[in-house]
């Protein structure tokens, strides 16, 4: 089965084969790409394409390895064996109460193809990456507490995003495939745009990609605009009726557009861009 994109989501060619290449040669597909840039969505909607059920972990900065594979929970055994007498203790013998399993674990004894979601894995600790390498390489993980051996039934398709927050250890990126999402250009950008307004008028979406692109291309932002506020932002022009000569300069001059706030979000950006109009209006 291939990767083919779906209504709800418009990949690129080289996404679309960075999928499959993963897929064929059984290795995790590591994703990087601005914040916005659909890194997240891709997991899901590769999933739904290929009818495949999806588990997702998101990582914190607080995020160990292990909590991926199960959690022992000997807190809550010792507290249930001081009250034992309540029910002859029958919950306490069985160990397998106390354990919680990790998405790994729930993924590997599936008897079909799972997906699998390791979201933005820069934000845990240097040596998380490395506590994983063994289990994702060999698809199979030790559990002490049961003397059991976890081995997946089928490699889950796994999908790794990062926001290069850290850099990743080479042995870790030795094992997957990469792939960067490049931010839309205009073309895609009016593709993903028809996908959740597909009734846009051509006139109104070509004005506010061009003031878009405008805010995003200014030297020195903090935090450029994304694909999701470029669409919160024409989601708020249609919703607030913003007529045409709103987002229109008359002398192709950069202008404030109309409810800056959806694209820009701290004080430094906007003062910068109300600067940089103030002296274009005053030909500085």
């Amino acid at each position: 089965m291939k990767f083919t994109g779906t209504k709800n989501y418009v990949a690129t060619d080289d996404l679309m084969l960075a999928v499959n290449a993963a897929a064929t040669l059984k290795r995790p597909l590591l994703v990087k790409g601005e914040p916005g840039t659909g890194k997240t969505m891709l997991a899901e909607e590769v999933a739904e394409s290929l009818n495949m059920p999806l588990l997702q972990w998101h990582i914190k900065s607080t995020t160990k390895a292990q909590q991926g594979l199960y959690e022992y929970d000997a807190v809550s055994r010792l507290r249930d064996s001081q009250l034992s007498a309540l029910d002859g203790g029958e919950r306490v013998k069985n160990i397998h109460n106390y354990i919680v399993k990790g998405v790994l674990w729930q993924a590997f004894p599936s008897d079909q193809p799972v997906a699998l979601l390791i979201d933005e894995i820069d934000k845990a600790d240097i040596e998380f990456p490395n506590d994983l390498l063994r289990e994702i390489d060999r698809m199979e993980f030790y559990v002490y507490e049961t003397r059991e051996l976890i081995r997946a039934k089928h490699r889950p398709l796994v999908f790794i995003t990062s926001n290069n927050e850290k850099e990743l250890p080479d042995a870790f990126l030795r094992r997957c495939f990469f792939h960067y999402i490049k931010f839309p250009d205009a073309d895609t950008m009016r593709a993903i745009v028809g996908v959740h307004f597909p009734g846009l008028k051509k006139e109104l979406l070509g004005a506010a990609l061009k003031n878009f692109y405008e805010v995003r291309n200014l030297p020195g932002l903090k935090k450029k605009p994304s694909t999701s506020e470029l669409l919160d932002w024409l989601k708020l022009l249609v919703a607030e009726d913003i007529p045409l000569e709103a987002l229109q300069s008359k002398d192709e001059k950069v202008a404030v557009p109309p409810l800056v706030g959806a694209l820009l979000k701290n004080e430094q950006d906007v003062s910068l861009f109300e600067k940089l109009v103030f002296m274009q209006r005053h030909n500085r």
